[in-house]
C-alpha cells in the first residue's frame, strides 16, 4: 500500500514536470497577456478600393483587351449578366460607347479616397465619373460602393449604369475614324490602340494649334479696331498678357472637342487627360505671371511719376514674391495632377516654413513695416521729421530700414519694423508755424504800462503780413512771485521752417522795441543774484505811456479785452516786412 502511494506521487510529479512550457510560463510569469495586432485590411487585387482605382483599373483592362477582368468592375445584378459571354459583351459595348462619344473624368479629378467624394450633391457612396452622349444615347456613369461600413470598400460601376449600357444601341453609324482610316492603320496597334488613332491625335494637335492661332489673330484684330487704347502701352501689355494663355486654352478645347467627335479611343483620350489638365494649369499660371508683370509695371510707372521712389523697391519685392508663390502653387498642383502625394511634402514645408519664419522674424517684421510705411506714407524722402528723440531729414526708405540725416550731418538707420511702431512727427506737412513766446515783466510794471504792452503787441501781430489772419492771442496770464506773465499765441505763414524762423526773429525784435518804448523791461529770474545797481523805471516814459492809455480810454479806443474790427483792418499789412535796410534776395 505504501509502495502504491509512492508510485502515485512519482507519476504526479513526472506529469507536472512534463507540462507544456506555455502553461508553466503563464503560472510562474508576470501575468501579462500578449498584445493582439490589429487586422490589416486586405488589398484588392483589382484596385477597387477607391473610385479612381476602379476607373483606372477598368481602362487598363480594356486597354489589355481583357474583357473578363474589365467586367469585374461592374455590378452584375441579373443572373444572365454573369455568364462569360454576356460579361464580355457588356465590357465591349461599354468600350464602344466610350469611343463613340463617351467622356470619363481625368484620373486626377476622380476621388482617390475610400469614402469617395463628399462635396457633391450625390448620395454617400456614389460618385459621377463620366458621361456618354452618342446620338439618342445619354448615359451618366456612376460608381458605387457595394460594401457596408463593417467591410472594406468596393467601388464598382453601378447597376443603373450597367443597365443603361446593355440597353444602348451600338449597331448604328460608325465613327469618323472607322470610316476613313485604312484597314492597315486600324489592324496594326500600338499599346492596344490602332496606329491610326495615334496618328490622328498628332494631326489634331497641330490642327488645333493652327486653328487657335487663327482665332487669336482674328480676336486681336477685332479688339484693336474696337478698343481705342489697344495701341497704347497699357493696351499692348494687356493683349500680350492674355495672348499665350488664351492660345493654350483654345488649343486644348479644340483638341478635346475634335478627338471626342472623331471617335478617338477612350484609352488614348484618358491617357492624354493628364496632359490636357497640366496644360490648362500651366496656361493659368502663365496668365497670373504676366498679369503680375503688368500690374508691377503699371504701378511702378505711376510711382515714378509721383516721385515716390521708395515705393518702387517694395513693388518689385512684392512682384517677385508673387511670382515665387505662383511657381510654388503650380508645382504642387501639377504634382497632384500626375498622382504624386504632396501631403507629406506640404507638412514638411509647413514645419520648415514655421522654422524659417521664426528665424527671419525680424526680417519679416521690417518688410511688413516697410509696406505699412509705403501704404500710410507718414513720411517721404526729403521730409524733416522726428522719430522718438531723433530729428533729421529722410534720406531714403528701403525695404529693411529708413535713413535719416541729422542736423549734425550724421546718418541714423532705423529698422522699418521699429519705425512703423514709433511716434513719427513730420514737420514737412505743417501748413503753419506756431509762434508762442512767454514774456515775464518786472514786478514794478505799472498797470497802464501792461495795458500798453497788450495793445501794441497785439497790434504788431495784426499788422504783420507773415502772421495768419486768424485772431492772435496776447494775454496777461498771471502774476508770479517774481514777474508779471504775458503769453502770446499766433501762427506764422511760411513755406518752410527756415522762413518761419526769419519771421519769428523779426517779430521778437519788434516786440523788444515795443517793450523798450513802454518804459518797463523783462524780469530776471528770481534765483539769479544780480549785483549791479538796478535802474529805476523811467518816470518820463511811464508818464507818457499813462497819457497814451488815458487818451485811449477817453476815446473808447482801449482794445482790451478785444480789438475793434475796424482797427484790425486798418492795421493789416501796415508793417513793411522785411524792414527797411534788410537784404532782399532776387527772386
Amino acid at each position: 500500500m505504501v509502495l502504491n502511494v509512492k508510485r502515485l506521487l512519482f507519476y504526479m510529479l513526472l506529469a507536472l514536470l512534463l507540462q507544456p512550457y506555455g502553461v508553466t510560463a503563464q503560472l510562474l510569469g508576470s501575468g501579462k497577456s500578449p498584445v493582439e495586432e490589429p487586422l490589416k485590411e486586405p488589398e484588392d487585387s483589382l484596385g477597387r478600393r477607391t473610385p479612381q482605382g476602379t476607373v483606372n483599373g477598368f481602362i487598363k483592362a480594356i486597354g489589355d483587351q481583357n474583357y473578363i477582368r474589365a467586367s469585374q468592375y461592374f455590378v452584375l445584378s441579373k443572373r444572365s449578366y454573369r455568364r462569360t459571354a454576356e460579361r464580355i459583351k457588356i465590357a465591349e459595348t461599354f468600350q464602344q460607347l466610350l469611343d463613340k462619344g463617351g467622356n470619363l473624368s481625368p484620373s486626377s479629378i476622380i476621388s482617390n479616397k475610400e469614402t469617395g467624394r463628399t462635396d457633391d450633391d450625390l448620395a454617400a457612396g456614389v460618385d459621377l465619373v463620366g458621361t456618354i452622349t452618342t446620338g439618342k444615347t445619354a448615359i451618366r456613369l456612376y460608381v458605387e460602393n457595394q460594401s457596408d461600413d463593417s467591410q472594406p470598400p468596393l467601388w464598382l460601376f453601378s447597376a443603373e449604369t450597367v443597365e443603361s449600357i446593355v440597353s444602348a444601341d451600338v449597331s448604328g453609324e460608325k465613327t469618323f475614324l472607322d470610316r476613313v482610316l485604312p484597314t492597315v492603320l486600324k489592324e496594326r496597334k500600338l499599346g492596344n490602340v490602332p496606329i491610326g488613332h495615334w496618328a490622328v491625335v498628332v494631326i489634331m494637335t497641330v490642327l488645333s494649334y493652327l486653328l487657335s492661332r487663327l482665332l487669336l489673330f482674328v480676336a486681336v484684330y477685332v479688339i484693336q479696331k474696337v478698343w481705342k487704347k489697344a495701341a497704347s502701352e497699357k493696351g499692348t501689355a494687356v493683349i500680350e498678357a492674355f495672348s499665350l494663355p488664351v492660345l493654350m486654352y483654345t488649343t486644348v478645347i479644340l483638341f478635346v472637342a475634335l478627338t471626342q467627335r472623331m471617335g478617338i479611343s477612350i484609352i488614348v483620350r484618358q491617357r492624354f487627360s493628364i496632359i490636357i489638365i497640366t496644360i490648362g494649369i500651366v496656361a493659368f499660371l502663365i496668365l497670373l505671371w504676366r498679369l503680375t508683370d503688368f500690374v508691377s509695371m503699371y504701378t511702378r510707372s505711376r510711382m515714378n511719376r509721383r516721385g515716390r521712389i521708395s515705393a518702387v523697391s517694395a513693388i518689385l519685392f512684392l512682384s517677385r514674391t508673387t511670382k515665387v508663390a505662383i511657381v510654388f502653387i503650380g508645382i504642387i498642383a501639377i504634382l497632384g495632377i500626375i498622382g504624386v502625394d504632396v501631403t507629406a511634402g506640404l507638412a514638411a514645408l509647413g514645419i520648415g516654413g514655421i522654422a524659417l519664419a521664426l528665424g527671419a522674424q525680424k526680417t519679416i517684421e521690417n518688410f511688413v513695416g516697410s509696406v505699412s510705411l509705403i501704404a500710410d506714407q507718414p513720411l517721404r524722402v526729403g521730409d524733416y521729421c522726428r522719430v522718438d528723440d531723433i530729428k533729421g531729414t529722410v534720406e531714403s526708405i528701403g525695404m529693411r530700414s529708413t535713413m535719416l540725416r541729422t542736423s549734425a550731418r550724421t546718418i541714423v538707420t532705423i529698422p522699418n519694423g521699429q519705425l512703423s511702431a514709433s511716434k513719427i512727427e513730420n514737420f514737412a506737412h505743417r501748413d503753419r508755424f506756431i509762434f508762442n513766446p512767454i514774456f515775464n515783466f518786472r514786478m514794478d510794471t505799472a498797470p497802464d504800462q501792461m495795458r500798453y504792452l497788450l495793445v501794441e503787441l497785439k497790434s504788431l501781430l495784426y499788422a504783420h503780413p507773415a502772421v495768419l489772419n486768424s485772431s492772435p492771442v496776447v494775454r496777461f496770464t498771471g502774476i508770479t512771485t517774481d514777474a508779471l506773465k504775458v503769453e502770446i499765441t499766433a501762427y506764422i505763414e511760411a513755406v518752410n521752417f527756415e522762413k518761419s524762423q526769419e519771421v519769428q526773429e523779426d517779430l521778437l525784435l519788434r516786440m523788444m522795441d515795443i517793450i523798450e518804448s513802454s518804459g518797463t523791461s523783462l524780469a530776471y529770474p528770481s534765483q539769479t543774484l544780480y549785483m549791479a545797481r538796478d535802474t529805476t523805471v523811467s518816470i518820463e516814459k511811464a508818464a507818457k505811456v499813462s497819457e497814451t492809455v488815458k487818451k485811449w480810454k477817453e476815446n473808447n479806443e482801449l482794445h482790451i479785452p478785444e480789438f475793434d474790427p475796424k482797427r484790425i483792418e486798418e492795421l493789416k499789412g501796415t508793417i513793411k516786412y522785411p524792414d527797411e535796410g534788410s537784404f532782399k534776395r532776387d527772386e
